[in-house]
């Protein structure tokens, strides 16, 4: 039994069709598996940033990483080749950035700035009609310069000093009553003596009280 011409070209159109869209929907899994790991999450003034990308195919011809919204030459940090002696070319955004490119697509920005905050992309090349995206957000913070922690000792100075200018002041009211009640005694005392003495002798002007 024979297919006829027509069924066969409408067959050949389906199974085209199908091929089609199971390419492209590989092309849109494999495009979604791609995304970038910022090591550490929260990066810090100084702090060297990990830019790990995950799920890079094993083979690739080149990849970009660009910083800003737009990718073109302008915001393009560098481009990386496999496979030659100097696999790292640095683009226009490079600037003064230290920045590494690793083999697998990552790349490694040493001693960050809050100045390198901005929206990190890379673009893997697989072939000429193939090119897998990623991009995440990059906040570099500003060190803590008054932490909680730098009030205490201050704080606790400042406490201290209350503290013992108070037993300060306590120990000098005590010592001034101290002083008072030992002078006020060794008074009496010294004039009962010489009251007595007087008595004794028989001139006291003034009668002696105990």
């Amino acid at each position: 039994m024979e297919i006829p011409m027509g069924t066969q070209g409408c067959f050949s159109k389906s199974l085209l069709l199908s091929a089609s869209i199971l390419v492209l929907w590989m092309l849109q899994g494999s495009q979604a598996a791609l995304y970038i790991q910022k090591i550490p999450e929260q990066p810090q003034k100084n702090q060297d940033l990990l830019l790990s990308v995950q799920g890079v195919p094993d083979t690739f011809q080149d990849f970009n990483w660009y910083l800003g919204e737009e990718t073109y030459g302008g915001t393009r940090l560098f481009t990386y080749i496999p496979g030659i002696q100097r696999p790292q070319r640095d683009g226009s955004a490079m600037g003064q950035r230290d920045i590494v490119g690793f083999p697998n697509g990552s790349m490694l920005l040493r001693r960050a700035q809050p100045t390198d905050s901005g929206t990190y992309q890379v673009a893997i090349t697989i072939n000429s009609e193939w090119t897998m995206k990623a991009k995440t957000e990059v906040q570099v913070a500003e060190k803590n310069k008054e932490l909680p922690s730098t009030h205490l000792p201050t704080n606790a100075g400042i406490l201290a000093a209350t503290i013992i200018g108070s037993l300060a002041a306590g120990a000098l009211l005590i010592s001034c009553i101290a002083y008072l009640l030992v002078t006020r005694n060794w008074r009496g005392q010294s004039h009962r003596v010489a009251c007595g003495a007087h008595v004794s002798a028989g001139t006291s002007p003034v009668p002696c009280f105990r």
